[in-house]
């Protein structure tokens, strides 16, 4: 969840951990242009499918969080026992926030990191990642360059979380190649869907 997007209505000025070991933790909203959080609802769908597709099993999951501005679905995933979770931001009073809240919840197994996501992306080890946290900004159509780009990062049987303001393609070509829709959803005006690879990179 970007600290860049698309104008919605306000933001709230937190949001709450959903489940897991920090359970109603609250994650602050900060004051940046256009963040916005993905509604609970969404991230409570996503992490049911997340928990069925795992077997429940976090541990040893290593996960990547792009454009984690809030970090709520990155501190969830840690929260529910993964084993890493990398957070790439880069608006300086995000990365505050979410390192404050690092550190009240001694979150060790959470790397926070300002960085540009394409140019983190080009330079992340191959194969690193069991899922992959992808919510960039709607206004500037990422979601083309950026998916490719996150194929070689995962491991056999990775996921992809994405989020957009437009319908998901029913039949996958171009950017969607090689990937397979296994469970997908709309809430509002907010598309969502995990993906799973189904080609070699």
């Amino acid at each position: 969840m970007s600290a860049v997007k698309g104008r919605r209505s306000a933001a709230p000025r937190q949001v709450r951990i959903i489940g897991g070991h920090w359970k109603r933790t609250p994650l602050p909203v900060v004051s940046a242009e256009g963040l916005r959080p993905t509604p609970d609802r969404v991230r409570e769908t996503v992490f049911n499918w997340l928990h069925h597709l795992l077997d429940g099993r976090w541990e040893g999951c290593r996960v990547l969080d792009l454009f984690a501005g809030t970090g709520a679905l990155g501190f969830e995933a840690a929260s529910r026992g993964a084993q890493q979770v990398v957070m790439i931001e880069n608006a300086v009073t995000a990365l505050r926030a979410m390192q404050e809240v690092k550190d009240k919840l001694d979150a060790q197994q959470v790397v926070i990191q300002k960085a540009d996501a394409t140019r983190y992306l080009r330079s992340a080890s191959a194969a690193s990642f069991d899922v992959i946290f992808l919510d960039p900004p709607y206004s500037l159509d990422l979601l083309p360059t950026l998916l490719p780009a996150c194929m070689p990062l995962l491991k056999p049987g990775g996921l992809v979380y994405a989020e957009s303001d437009r319908p998901f393609p029913e039949h996958p070509a171009g950017w969607m190649e090689g990937w397979q829709a296994v469970r997908s959803d709309k809430a509002g005006s907010v598309h969502f869907c995990l993906l799973q690879c189904i080609k070699v990179a």
